[in-house]
Formats: structure tokens, C-alpha cells, sequence
């Protein structure tokens, strides 16, 4: 159904929204964010028997499995989403993995592994969920990428770096492959957060200056109810003040 108020705010009810690692971490805030306004959720996590639903609406949430190493898992989790909804109106490409590489360190399978999930899971998600969320006439696709994807800043992993700056050219790409449609794509670039991600990471941001995935989810919401005609293609959220971003 196209939006017929360009102006109007997007209501949360009946919208069914995919978010890849839900398990914890950003997704887990983004999830019970969402769930908490109502909207239709399917989480794509490893191991869905090990989710805990508390706090979520049982028959308003599907829990499947996604592995982002495993590309069948995409178009599988994607199958069971509009099996199990009827729609598809907005995806949330969250699941991502930081390995340390440099010039001197480490060696291209490691490049291989961060290209595979923090790039190629997101491109096929969005190839697979694309013709629904074209359907909905005002689908939405929110890349959770990061300050890394903007510029290069010496001692973080080029390997983490370089992927980022793809997942920002795939957003611009997804964006083009669905204007018509209603389809807007957004690539949420956030500075350090504070999850395990980082966590074992010399010289990251101090806890204290790190952003809480509570923002985050606070920021995907507001996104998600934006009318098509307000597009975001890109939202920086720096946690420290550098001359370009």
C-alpha cells in the first residue's frame, strides 16, 4: 500500500520489521524498542531456540534463524517472514563482526570473513526482501554501519574499514533499486558502542563516551516513521570530534 500522506509520520501498527542479529547487543535494543511501539517483528539470530521472548508479544514475533556465514539462512528467513506475516515493510541489517587486519598483521582470510558477513549477508538479505518491501510501497532498509565507513583512522582493523565503506555504497545501491517503489535506505554510521563488539579492542573509547544501543534503537525508530518523502541517506553519530564527520 503507497503512502498517500507524503507528509504524515509512519504508524507502527500491522508493519512487519527484520532485524538480523537480534540476539544482543544493538539488535536486542533495536528489537525491544520496536516491540514496545507495536510494530510486527522477525528476528534473525543463530540460535533461535535460545531467545528469550520475555518481554515480547509471542504471536507479534517470529524468532528464526539467520547465520550470516551461511547464505541459504537468507533466503530462508526471508520466506518464513512473508509466511508468516503476509508483508515485509522494513529490514535491519545489524548483524556485523570486527576482526583485527593491517598490512603487517593478519592474513586475507580474515578479509574474507569480515567481507562475508558484514557485506555479502547484507546484500543478499536486501536481494531477497527487496520485492517485498517494494510491495509495501514505503518499505524501509536501515544499514547499521559505521564512523569507519566515512574515513579511515589509523590502528582500526582495515579489514572492518573497508566494509563499512561498502555497506554505505550498498545502501546508496538499495536506495536507487527501490525509490519508485517507496523503498528509502538509510546507513546508520555510529561511533563506538558500547558492546562486546569493541570490548576487548587497545585504545577504543572509553566506556563512559560510548554510545548506549538504546540510542541506537531510539534512532532506527525515528527512521522507520519518517514518509517517503523525507529520506535519510546517511546518519553519523560520532562519539568524538574530528574535523570531517
Amino acid at each position: 500500500m503507497a503512502d498517500d500522506a507524503p507528509s504524515r509520520l509512519l504508524a507502527p501498527g500491522g508493519r512487519v520489521v527484520m532485524i538480523s542479529g537480534a540476539s544482543r547487543g544493538i539488535g536486542l535494543a533495536i528489537a525491544r524498542r520496536l516491540a514496545g511501539e507495536g510494530y510486527r517483528l522477525s528476528l534473525g539470530v543463530r540460535d533461535p531456540a535460545a531467545f528469550d521472548l520475555s518481554g515480547f508479544d509471542a504471536a507479534a514475533t517470529l524468532v528464526a534463524r539467520f547465520d550470516a556465514a551461511e547464505p541459504e539462512t537468507a533466503s530462508a528467513w526471508v520466506a518464513a517472514t512473508a509466511e508468516r506475516f503476509g508483508r515485509i515493510d522494513g529490514l535491519i541489517n545489524n548483524a556485523g563482526i570486527l576482526r583485527q587486519l593491517d598490512f603487517e598483521t593478519g592474513d586475507e582470510s580474515v578479509l574474507d570473513e569480515v567481507w562475508a558477513i558484514n557485506v555479502k549477508a547484507p546484500f543478499r538479505l536486501i536481494r531477497h526482501a527487496l520485492p517485498h518491501l517494494s510491495a509495501a510501497g514505503n518499505g524501509r532498509i536501515i544499514n547499521i554501519a559505521s564512523t569507519d565507513g566515512k574515513r579511515y583512522r589509523p590502528g582500526v582493523s582495515i579489514a572492518y574499514t573497508m566494509s563499512k565503506h561498502a555497506v554505505v555504497a550498498l545502501t546508496q545501491a538499495a536506495k536507487f533499486a527501490g525509490w519508485d517503489q517507496g523503498v528509502r535506505a538509510t546507513a546508520l554510521c555510529p561511533g563506538a558502542v558500547d558492546t562486546d563488539l569493541i570490548a576487548s579492542i587497545p585504545g577504543v573509547t572509553p566506556r563512559a563516551d560510548r554510545i548506549a544501543p538504546e540510542t541506537l534503537a531510539e534512532t532506527v525508530s525515528f527512521l522507520l516513521c519518517l514518509p517517503n518523502s523525507s529520506s535519510v541517506a546517511e546518519l553519523v553519530m560520532n562519539t568524538r570530534l574530528e574535523p570531517s564527520i
